[in-house]
């Protein structure tokens, strides 16, 4: 598997995306990170129906799906598309972020595989800092002084991983428990 700690990183955009994925991509070279581009390049023909943005959305999720890619991202008008295009491929675990905050909870709470950006909404300069933050961090990062973070939050990863719709159904629309963390909410140490 291509990993973040290797820095490799599996891209994607369709044409609205696209100057955005550009801006993020020439970023993440200069900072010597390998990228894999399975969308839109300066090649590509816009009558190209293969770079719809569902299109390449399920290009790049099933890199993650076949365990090629540690971690993806994405970039359409809004991100929405493109990460519910990515969304339905086995084992990926996607979000659409416009902040830092927002991309830093995406990996540190939520574990999210496929990163999704809308060059609608996102400014260049923002993409990169997005972008930054989502790579240089993982699951509890930041949150070592909050009891059960990390356990809580990997307990919710690893249900939706093994969720079957069809069993679920079968069992009254509940959830089959993995194990349980309590978790309540809690304030950050001052010294923190």
């Amino acid at each position: 598997m291509k990993t973040i700690k290797d820095k490799y990183l599996v891209v994607g955009a369709d044409f609205a995306g696209y100057p955005l994925k550009e801006a993020v991509v020439a970023h993440l070279k200069a900072k010597g990170w390998k990228i894999t581009d399975l969308g839109v390049t300066a090649e590509s023909d816009p009558n190209d129906t293969e770079n719809m943005f569902h299109r390449v959305g399920l290009r790049v999720g099933s890199k993650i799906s076949e365990g090629e890619f540690e971690r993806a991202l994405l970039f359409c008008g809004t991100g929405m598309g493109i990460h519910i295009a990515a969304s339905k491929c086995p084992h990926v675990m996607a979000g659409v972020v416009e902040s830092v905050p927002a991309a830093l909870r995406a990996i540190t709470g939520n574990g999210v595989n496929v990163l999704a950006m809308g060059a609608f909404y996102v400014a260049p300069q923002m993409g990169c800092d997005i972008a930054d933050a989502y790579l240089n961090a993982e699951l509890g990062t930041g949150y070592e002084w909050w009891h059960n973070f990390y356990e809580f939050h990997k307990l919710a990863i690893d249900e939706l991983e093994a969720f079957d719709y069809e069993e679920y159904k079968k069992n009254g629309f509940k959830v089959k428990h993995l194990g349980d963390y309590p978790l309540k909410l809690e304030t950050k140490p001052d010294d923190k």
